[in-house]
């Protein structure tokens, strides 16, 4: 049967996207998502989104597999991509809003006049039972606490953005050997859910750089919820400011933490690279 696709990049974190408008059901069977994202036999990707059909009144519907074939509740990059998708679907690439269900709650993506895409995040959860994590009681906040992983102690700040992130602060993210501490935490005892780790190196208060290793796609160019997470992190360490630029390998993303209304807004490039059927 075949498939046809459309690939689009956020910062370089790269999806399959397809539409799946008329079931509410994804087209694809786990290993089959496993197949269109491997980068040697199939057509390479961190993962395939589904735009689907509404529910509980919202405009669409949002599933993805990773590339491994887990399923996050929630991807910020992916999210970008999937309302640029959409703009295309529909025909209509004016600035306009869409509310999507996804399984970290409704998200609010929004095209921008200059191309970009601003996404209303929502609010950050911060108790480690909503992480979830065991590094501290289910109803306390996990801030610079101690984890030892792959021999060391890092000093760990834990955030849920929908999906669970573990952020750490480090004087040079260059130097951090990402494929082989990564599944360290990914995998470690300490979240039953497993994580996404973020590494943080503070440039200046309102400009960090990030290196992240994504639960369920391993290293990554980009992580929107992930940097997301960071600058919150940041913000309960007195590393940084609520609003502040953060470098990704892929790219830059705009990230404010709003004291007004407790939501983060993320603002970043969601590019189409190219359309085709997969068999």
């Amino acid at each position: 049967m075949a498939i046809h696709f459309t690939k689009y990049h956020g910062l370089g974190n790269d999806f399959i996207l397809i539409d799946n408008r008329a079931s509410a059901e994804p087209c694809l069977t786990t290993d089959q998502a496993i197949a269109l994202c491997d980068r040697h036999f199939g057509i390479g990707a961190d993962g395939v989104i589904f735009a689907m059909p509404g529910q509980n009144g919202t405009d669409y519907a949002m599933r993805i597999y990773n590339s491994d074939g887990s399923e996050p509740e929630m991807c910020g990059n992916g999210i970008r991509c999937l309302a640029r998708f959409i703009a295309e679907l529909e025909g209509n690439n004016e600035p306009r809003a869409y509310t999507i269900d996804t399984l970290a709650g409704v998200i609010t993506p929004r095209l921008e006049a200059d191309g970009l895409v601003t996404v209303d995040m929502g609010e950050p959860r911060l108790l480690a039972a909503e992480i979830p994590t065991v590094l501290t009681a289910a109803d306390e906040k996990v801030i610079n606490a101690p984890l030892e992983v792959a021999g060391q102690t890092w000093q760990v700040t834990c955030v849920s953005m929908g999906n669970p992130h573990c952020i750490t602060f480090v004087e040079d993210v260059a130097a951090i050997p990402l494929e082989t501490v990564g599944p360290q935490f990914e995998h470690h005892s300490a979240f039953p859910k497993r994580i996404n780790t973020e590494f943080i190196q503070v440039v200046s208060r309102d400009y960090l750089k990030m290196r992240v290793w994504e639960r369920g796609a391993g290293i990554t160019l980009a992580c929107g919820t992930g940097a997301c997470a960071s600058l919150v992190a940041g913000v309960l360490t007195g590393n940084c400011d609520r609003r502040a630029t953060v470098e990704l390998p892929g790219g830059p993303l705009l990230i404010e933490w709003s004291a007004a209304d407790n939501r983060l807004y993320m603002t970043g490039p969601a590019e189409k690279v190219f359309a085709g059927e997969a068999f």
